[in-house]
C-alpha cells in the first residue's frame, strides 16, 4: 500500500441540487480540477472521489455526487448512486445557492442518520450577503458557512468547519489491536498462502493488523498454518494472542493451548469496522436457520471468485452442513445490495476491510430495522464449527453475550430436553 486506504479516511460527502456549485467547490477546496465543471445541469453523473490530507484530521476523502434533483430515467439512477454515498458519509457538506425543499429534506435525512452537516451557502459573490445563510439556519442548520467557489471566499472557514464537525465516532473509533496487545508483547499471525491469496502480497486485514501491532510497540511472528505448531514450540514464553485466517480456525484452535487467546482477522474487523455485539448476536441466530431459508452473503468488494470461493462456496456449504439441508443463498458484491432485505433470515457479511466504519454500520442498522440477523464471515465460520466461544476469548463482553444468545436458541432447548 502506498497511501492510507480510503476505508480509514474521514469520508466527506458533497451533496445538493444540480448546478449549485458542488464540483466547483470540490475543485476549490482541493486546489485541483478534480471534477468536470459545466453550466449544463447534471454534468456529474457518478460519484467523484478525491483523497487528500486535511490537518489536523489527517487523511480524508471528498466525494462529489450527482444532484438530488436530477430527472428522467438516467437521473433516477444518478440520484440512487448519490443515496449510496449517504450510507458511507462521515460528514456531509450540503451545498446550496437558494434554500429549497430539497435542502430541507437532505438536512432531515442527515439528522436522522446522526451525520454532522455543514451547509455551504455558495455563490456569496453573486447574491445578497447572508440571505441563503439565514434561510438555512431557519430550517434548522446549525453549521452554516458562506462561500464562493469562484473567488474562494470563505474556504478557510469551511475547512475549519470540517475540522470542528468531524464526528466523535471517527476521531475515537474502536482500536484494531490497541487494547489487545501491550508494548513488548508478541502476537502470532497465521496467514495461509493458497490459491485465494493475492500473488506477491498479503490481504488488507493482515497488513493493517500487522501495522497496528507495530504501532503498539509490540511485535509479530507471521507463519503459515503448517508452521504454527513448530513456531509455538520455539518460543521461550507464550504469545499474547494468536490471530488466524478464519478458514484455519479448527487447525489453529487445536494447536494453540487454551491459555492463549485466539481470534480471527475477520472477528477483529467485526469490531473495528462494525458492531461486534450485534454481529455476535447474528452468529447465534444461525441456530434458528432451517433448510430452505434465504441467506444473503454480502461482500464489500468485487473480486474474481475461485473454485472454492469463501463467500460463494465454503460458507454456504458450512451453513448447510450445520442446518442439515439446502439453503436459498443469494450472493451480492460491492454496492449491489438489495433494497429490500426483509425476506432474508440471515445476512452474512464480509469483514468490510475496504469500507469505512460508517458504511458497515449503515448496513447493520438496515438489517436491524428490517428485523434480519446480520453477522460476518469469521463469526459464521467459527459458530458453524462450534468454536466461536474460543474465538471470542480476547473479547469477554462479546463472549458472554454469545453465551446468553446461544442459551436462548432452539438448539439449546433441545439439549436441555435431552434431544440430539
Amino acid at each position: 500500500m502506498l497511501g492510507t486506504p480510503k476505508g480509514l479516511r474521514l469520508q466527506i460527502g458533497i451533496f445538493g441540487r444540480r448546478n449549485v456549485g458542488k464540483s466547483s467547490l470540490l475543485n476549490a477546496v482541493t486546489r485541483q480540477a478534480v471534477s468536470i465543471v459545466s453550466e449544463t445541469a447534471g454534468t456529474t453523473t457518478d460519484p467523484v472521489e478525491k483523497a487528500m490530507e486535511l490537518q489536523p484530521l489527517g487523511p480524508v476523502l471528498f466525494v462529489d455526487t450527482a444532484g438530488v434533483d436530477d430527472v428522467g430515467a438516467l437521473g433516477e439512477l444518478r440520484v440512487a448512486k448519490t443515496m449510496k454515498v449517504v450510507e458511507r458519509t462521515d460528514l456531509a457538506i450540503l451545498v446550496t445557492d437558494d434554500w429549497q425543499d430539497y435542502e430541507s429534506r437532505l438536512l432531515e435525512l442527515f439528522a436522522g442518520r446522526k451525520t454532522p452537516v455543514i451547509v455551504a451557502a455558495n455563490k456569496s459573490d453573486a447574491r445578497v450577503p447572508g440571505s441563503v445563510e439565514a434561510k438555512a439556519r431557519l430550517a434548522g442548520a446549525n453549521r452554516v458557512v458562506g462561500v464562493s467557489a469562484l473567488t474562494r471566499a470563505g474556504l478557510d472557514d469551511l475547512r475549519q468547519g470540517i475540522i470542528a464537525a468531524a464526528p466523535d465516532e471517527y476521531l475515537n473509533a474502536p482500536s484494531l489491536m490497541g487494547d489487545l496487545i501491550a508494548a513488548g508483547e508478541m502476537a502470532i499471525l497465521v496467514v495461509p498462502i493458497d490459491i485465494e491469496a493475492p500473488k506477491g502480497r498479503l490481504i488488507l486485514p493482515q497488513v493493517q493488523t500487522l501495522r497496528n501491532i507495530l504501532d503498539q510497540n509490540a511485535y509479530a511472528m507471521v507463519v503459515k498454518e503448517r508452521e504454527l505448531a513448530d513456531a509455538l514450540s520455539r518460543l521461550s514464553r507464550p504469545p499474547a494472542l494468536v490471530i488466524t485466517d478464519s478458514q484455519e480456525f479448527m487447525k489453529v484452535v487445536a494447536e494453540v493451548p487454551a491459555s492463549i487467546p485466539v481470534t480471527g482477522f475477520s472477528i477483529l474487523f467485526a469490531r473495528f469496522k462494525g458492531d461486534l455485539g450485534e454481529l455476535v448476536r447474528g452468529a447465534a441466530a444461525i441456530d434458528r436457520l432451517r433448510p430452505g431459508d434465504r441467506v444473503l452473503v454480502a461482500e464489500a468488494c468485487a473480486h474474481h471468485p475461485t473454485g472454492e470461493d469463501i463467500g460463494r462456496v465454503k460458507i454456504p456449504r458450512w451453513l448447510e452442513q450445520f442446518v442439515g439441508g439446502k439453503l436459498d443463498v443469494v450472493v451480492k458484491a460491492g454496492c449491489d445490495y438489495p433494497d429490500d432485505i426483509a425476506g432474508f433470515k440471515l445476512i452474512v457479511h464480509c469483514g468490510a476491510c475496504v469500507w469505512n466504519r460508517r458504511q458497515m454500520l449503515s448496513r447493520i442498522e438496515q438489517a436491524r430495522a428490517s428485523g434480519v440477523a446480520i453477522t460476518n464471515y469469521g463469526l459464521t465460520i467459527a459458530h458453524s464449527l462450534g468454536i466461536l466461544e474460543r474465538a471470542l476469548s480476547p473479547f469477554p463482553y462479546a463472549r458472554e453475550m454469545y453465551r446468553e444468545e446461544v442459551d436462548r436458541s432452539p438448539k439449546a432447548e433441545v439439549r436441555r430436553l435431552g434431544g440430539e
